[in-house]
């Protein structure tokens, strides 16, 4: 039974083609990077809110920028995104018959080039607001703050019901690519790599000692620039090639352990965490965010620190153990997304609703 499946997950040495190994590993790697990037820059907020607190409220749009110089850098230095790369695979164009951009040096067509840009950095930021909006429509729709006009109401309620519906058709897209991709029966395991018009295809030997002699040769003939305007570009240039080679270079050395940061706060093992971290409760967390107007906690446990009056439908945020009203602290929540009282980054997931014995 192994011996008659084994042809579908390897390749032969003189086959050009990556086994699904390759494929999915390569895939796999960026898809743990942006999770343990985002622990980190929660980790980061949560110690100074008011130093590092950007990061977790743009943390989207900072990702994307920083993915957007790196791909751009290795699709034009390699002919292949970064975690392709690290693999040893390279692009090619799908209609290359010539075999003009066939070495890894040469570059991708400029079509292929920004199409491969958009699908690797715009369908992923796309992707991640989509389903935050999803999650936020479905915590307004569960609480009902404002409730919504009935004809708002209707298309929203029949979006919720139907994001899931198109989520598994998506996915169900990815995966029936890659089970033609192993029966041989598709040059491409993902549909993106159909829709940029490039195949993914291992590195030469040639392409190796090509990318070698050019980076050589790169270092060696940097010239100084006369005009302002090409001491700017080459600034430019220089200052956007630094960012790009420090990311890779930093990722290159750090992928191993920010997967590990991704497999240590995944879901599935926090109960393990939990078993090995555990410790007595902590204090109350102090005030973090003196003197810029944030409320300070009221003598009367009763009152909320908001609204300064004595709370209705009491509400505890998690991540600092402070309770408000409901009202109060979703509105607060959602328009800043941290705790008024120590700045600690705080979700509309992270309210809590108490019940009193008597209710």
């Amino acid at each position: 039974m192994a011996e008659h499946g084994a042809h579908l997950t390897a390749a032969s040495a003189s086959d050009d083609r990556p086994s699904v190994f390759e494929v999915v590993a390569q895939d796999s790697l960026m898809s743990a990077l942006r999770p343990a990037l985002q622990h980190v820059a929660k980790v980061l907020a949560e110690s100074n809110p008011g130093r590092y607190g950007f990061l977790w409220r743009w943390f989207d749009e900072i990702y994307t920028l920083l993915d957007l110089l790196l791909q751009q850098h290795f699709l034009s230095q390699f002919s292949a995104s970064f975690s392709e790369n690290f693999y040893g695979l390279k692009r090619i164009a799908v209609g290359d018959s010539k075999g003009l951009y066939q070495l890894a040096s040469a570059g991708l067509p400029k079509k292929e080039h920004w199409k491969s840009i958009l699908l690797l950095v715009l369908i992923p930021y796309l992707k991640t607001k989509l389903e935050k909006l999803v999650s936020s429509l479905r915590e307004e729709d569960e609480y009902a703050i404002h409730p919504p006009s009935s004809s708002w109401k209707r298309f929203y309620r029949a979006f919720l019901a139907a994001y899931p519906f198109v989520n598994m058709a998506w996915e169900g897209w990815f995966l029936s690519q890659q089970l033609c991709y192993i029966l041989g029966k598709a040059q491409h395991h993902s549909p993106l790599l159909a829709l940029a018009g490039v195949r993914l295809v291992r590195l030469t030997a040639e392409d190796i000692q090509v990318l070698e002699q050019k980076l050589a040769a790169a270092t060696a003939s940097q010239q100084p620039a006369h005009s302002i305007k090409e001491q700017v570009q080459s600034a430019v240039k220089k200052a956007l090639g630094g960012v790009a080679l420090s990311l890779s270079t930093s990722l290159s050395v750090g992928v191993f352990f920010l997967q590990f940061l991704d497999w240590w706060y995944s879901s599935e093992n926090q109960e393990t965490i939990k078993s090995l971290t555990a410790l007595p409760t902590p204090p109350p967390p102090v005030h973090l965010d003196h003197g810029t107007g944030s409320p300070l906690v009221p003598k009367l446990k009763t009152v909320c620190p908001l609204c300064r009056k004595i709370r209705a439908n009491d509400t505890v945020l998690s991540t600092s153990g402070f309770v408000f009203c409901y009202r109060c602290v979703y509105t607060y929540v959602k328009s800043h997304q941290r705790c008024p009282i120590t700045g600690y980054a705080t979700e509309l997931q992270h309210l809590v609703k108490l019940y009193s014995p008597e209710s």
